[in-house]
């Protein structure tokens, strides 16, 4: 306690209010501007300062990146139903433009498998009621990316890339899972060679193809031969690596670049053998192969934007979005984790989306963010994103220069570059076990997710987990429960420490009166006495939960105290329908054994936002309880983090009432201020709120008891410390912790109780 003449200076919270957000949130300064406009280019932080020691770094990266990128770009563009040079058109457009826009220096725009097999699944759902673009399908791709570009560019300049947050982690693995499984499915008949056969559908729903590979297996050709012997190499060069850079750790980085250029060596490789095999037998090959390669940029052209081809595709919009936006976010997230720096979701958004609507000037469509080439980006080293661009050189160098070689690579060989790819997007069984143990029931969403993509198509698997994790998400928001806490008296547990609880190590901690956080059941919290009861809440206490919130509170409540009077209503008449007991009641039903209802202490350390109807559930169960009680209850709020949810309480009627004083509350005492006798106190906490007071103040919280509205100080009186409240005078319901609160309810009750 302090004495009288230290009493503390009354502080004062200003409620915050709308014009003061508003200017704050909604009206940008003239500082942010300029911070805005720079930070759509964030090129402009690190190109000063960039040096051979970079360059080399990228150039490394940015070479073996493009080596990867040309087969995988070709076979990315037959997912799509595209001829294979709008792979690469995509590759080129991806690399060279996102170095401007981008925040992360692993990631590795152009096409990806899921992309692509979604467009593909596109063109062949709208295509039959487009006939006019059955020749061209490029034209309806282009106005998808450019369409896709723009609305992603508008979330990133709006800045709400935080949605991408809404899609959980278990969401997004069943999206890769599922799709992965339906990729590599829909390529083993090209692998295997009898996908050629009438009525065998490669894009209908996973099982199907399943069955139907074993139905026309008997067509298998010598693509079979080609296709698994290459998948085989593939795995077999990878695994060997792998072996290798275990056994010899100091020539990892070898066999690193030994197994991220075994795509490239086992085409090339089956390319001379398809050259060498079908040389003379050019328009009827032994084997399938990719035939024709046009050479340079032929299909540059402004891309058509009409509203034909728009209501074809409005419907698959929104699935197209979510694996555009959460497949480059969520991939760019986790190498900036890996490599110690933070990605802008916004900005990368930005990125994505200029590169998408400018990609179809020049033959691309729609592209994002590939795991598989950026983590080949990171591990070669790179060192910032200029390393797109000479990607993007090697690119320019294959369609000019590479086309006449194009024309061997056997189809299956690239169908097993597609299968040995998505292999690493099909979570692990570590993975998927740790899932379990982590939250069962997103557990079941994933395989839910999983399913549903194999069972009908990855655009049904994709809205599938996320309304499912929407709907949880809600679910537990809506069925959050507050906690009845007490107190127990702890001591930390030091050498040589005397384990008393009058030693001034000990403390008082709240923990729930159920032992519902796992806590030791041996330890018997203290329930608060005298009607007091200390409720926590452990959600936003917000519309979906709030009745339920209250609910339980006032059941425990009712049960644990009688009510004022025995018959609150009067005449029988006027009693309610629904009111249990005996059909006359009077003092002989009342348990007095029970306290009376006196204060409710709400814990609000867990309370981040509220609403118009939570506070309105507040202000009826107030009404509620002073009927119970036949008097009006004290309601303390302890832990209230934010001055909004404080205003709000007030515009509630809570934090004060008019017989109400501040009995109990907390300072800190400043120390080395000295008040003179013929200076104004205000100019004394003035100069200390100003800083003017010594460098090694210290600030010691204490509690503080007046029986005064107003406390009043001896101007006249010297002192060295100066205490300051931390709260606002005006709101004595309002407490700094629970400790504050109970004392605070306690003393009340003990008032009124004399």
């Amino acid at each position: 306690m302090l004495s009288p003449e230290r009493e503390p200076i009354l502080y004062v919270e200003p409620l915050p209010s709308s014009k003061q957000w508003i200017a704050q949130n909604l009206v940008p300064s003239r500082a942010k501007a300029v911070t805005y406009a720079q930070s759509l280019f964030p090129i402009l932080t690190w190109i000063y300062r960039y040096n051979w020691t970079w360059f080399l770094g990228d150039m490394v990266a940015g070479v073996t990146v493009g080596v990867v990128v040309i087969p995988q770009g070709m076979a990315y563009a037959k997912l799509a139903q595209l001829p294979p040079e709008f792979g690469l058109y995509s590759s080129f457009v991806g690399c060279a433009l996102y170095f401007m826009f981008a925040t992360s220096k692993d990631i590795t725009i152009g096409p990806v498998a899921v992309m692509s097999t979604l467009m593909g699944n596109i063109l062949h759902d709208v295509l039959p009621h487009l006939p006019q673009y059955q020749d061209t399908p490029w034209v309806v791709a282009g106005c998808m990316s450019v369409v896709l570009g723009c609305i992603v560019t508008a979330l990133g300049l709006l800045r709400l890339g935080f949605i991408v947050d809404f899609i959980p982690l278990p969401a997004i693995a069943a999206f890769m899972t599922g799709s992965a499984l339906n990729i590599a499915m829909g390529q083993i008949p090209t692998l295997m060679g009898n996908n050629s056969v009438k009525g065998f559908n490669t894009r209908a729903p996973t099982y199907l193809v399943f069955g139907n590979f074993f139905k026309y297996i008997k067509h298998c050709n010598l693509n079979a031969a080609v296709g698994l012997t290459s998948l085989f190499l593939l795995y077999a060069i990878r695994a060997g690596c792998n072996y290798a850079a275990r056994r010899w750790p100091k020539r990892e980085k070898l066999f690193f670049f030994i197994s991220t250029l075994r795509t490239a060596f086992v085409i090339l490789l089956y390319t001379l053998i398809s050259f060498l095999v079908n040389r003379n037998h050019r328009t009827s090959p032994k084997f399938s192969i990719l035939g024709v390669v046009p050479r340079g940029f032929k299909h540059m052209q402004v891309p058509t934007v009409s509203s034909d081809i728009l209501s074809a595709v409005a419907g698959k919009l929104p699935s197209a979005i979510i694996v555009l936006i959460i497949e480059h976010i969520s991939i760019s997230k986790s190498f900036g984790r890996i490599n110690n720096y933070t990605i802008n979701p916004n900005q990368e958004l930005i990125a994505i989306g200029i590169t998408n609507i400018f990609g179809p000037f020049f033959g691309a469509y729609p592209a994002t963010g590939s795991f598989s080439r950026t983590a080949i980006k990171s591990k070669a080293g790179v060192r910032t994103p200029l390393a797109g661009v000479i990607t993007a050189c090697i690119v320019v160098i294959a369609i000019y220069a590479l086309p006449p070689v194009f024309f061997y690579i056997s189809n299956a060989l690239l169908a097993a570059v597609i299968i040995h790819a998505v292999g690493d997007l099909v979570s692990t069984p570590t993975a998927i076990k740790m899932f379990w143990h982590i939250s069962p029931f997103e557990f079941v969403i994933f395989w839910a997710g999983v399913l549903v993509s194999i069972f009908s198509s990855i655009d049904n698997g994709i809205y599938t987990t996320v309304a499912a994790s929407a709907a949880l998400l809600l679910f537990r928001i809506a069925k959050a429960q507050g906690k009845f806490v007490g107190t127990v008296r702890v001591v930390y547990d030091q050498p040589d420490a005397v384990a008393a609880s009058n030693t001034a190590d000990s403390r008082d901690i709240f923990v729930p009166l159920d032992h519902s956080d796992g806590s030791n059941p041996s330890v018997t919290p203290q329930h608060p006495q005298g009607g007091v009861f200390i409720y926590r809440l452990n959600e936003g206490y917000l519309y979906p939960n709030a009745v339920h919130f209250t609910d339980h509170m006032i059941a425990e409540v009712t049960t644990r105290t009688r009510p004022g009077v025995a018959n609150p209503y009067g005449s029988l008449g006027n009693r309610p329908w629904n009111d249990p007991g005996p059909r006359h009641k009077d003092d002989t039903n009342i348990d007095r054994s029970l306290p009376v209802l006196r204060a409710l202490i709400l814990d609000f350390n867990g309370v981040s936002n509220v609403d118009i109807t939570s506070i309105q559930n507040l202000v009826d169960v107030r009404k509620q309880l002073d009927r119970y009680a036949d008097r009006a209850v004290s309601w303390h709020f302890a832990g209230v983090k934010s001055p909004w949810i404080r205003r709000a309480l007030v515009a509630g009627g809570f934090g004060s009432s008019n017989t109400a004083t501040r009995t109990v509350f907390s300072v800190a005492t400043v120390g080395a201020l000295e008040h003179k006798g013929d200076q104004p106190l205000s100019e004394t906490l003035s100069a200390s709120n100003r800083g003017q007071h010594a460098p090694d103040e210290e600030f010691i919280s204490d509690s503080f008891t007046s029986t005064q509205d107003k406390p009043q100080v001896d101007n006249s009186t010297s002192f060295d410390t100066l205490p300051l409240p931390i709260l606002s005078a005006d709101h004595p319901f309002f407490h700094i912790d629970l400790d504050e609160a109970l004392k605070a309810a306690k003393l009340e009750s003990d008032v009124v109780s004399k």
